[in-house]
């Protein structure tokens, strides 16, 4: 029963996308797929309302899924920067998750390419489930990121 309805990207908006989005490929291992967007012109200011925008990025491939799902980097020009992080229970998109082999591993990869940690490591049992190891984190902009692994 087919709906026609297929996820494609989640977008994050740096202030520097290129260095972004090494640290993803850094940290995450998550691969460009070129070619790398610059957009610009009548149709793109039509479409977010932005006179003379400029927008550049790139998308990046998420480990474990081929060809799927992106995560779209882009930077705009003019920019809009607020020194406001995201919270981790603000209203809204939240944070994005991965699932790694060693939360311990990732994380000090994380602090080395720049990124903070948001709190502390937690192993939670859940039963028939399984147990949860889990932190949160930041990338070098702010964004919030779940590293996680669950064994069962």
């Amino acid at each position: 029963m087919g709906t026609g309805i297929r996820y494609v990207h989640t977008n994050i908006i740096a202030k520097d996308w290129r260095k972004l989005a090494q640290f993803y490929m850094d940290v995450f291992q998550c691969t460009p797929t070129y070619p790398e967007r610059k957009l610009q012109g009548k149709w793109l200011e039509d479409l977010t309302g932005i006179p003379n925008v400029d927008i550049k990025g790139i998308h990046l491939a998420l480990p474990g899924y081929g060809y799927g799902p992106t995560l779209e980097i882009f930077e705009y020009v003019p920019g809009h920067e607020t020194e406001e992080k995201p919270k981790i229970n603000g209203q809204g998109l939240a944070h994005l998750a991965f699932h790694v082999e060693s939360v311990e591993t990732i994380l000090k990869s994380l602090l080395e390419y720049g990124g903070e940690q948001l709190g502390k490591i937690v192993v939670q049992d859940y039963g028939g489930i399984g147990v949860l190891t889990v932190v949160y984190a930041r990338d070098p902009e702010g964004n919030l990121i779940e590293i996680q692994n669950w064994k069962k």
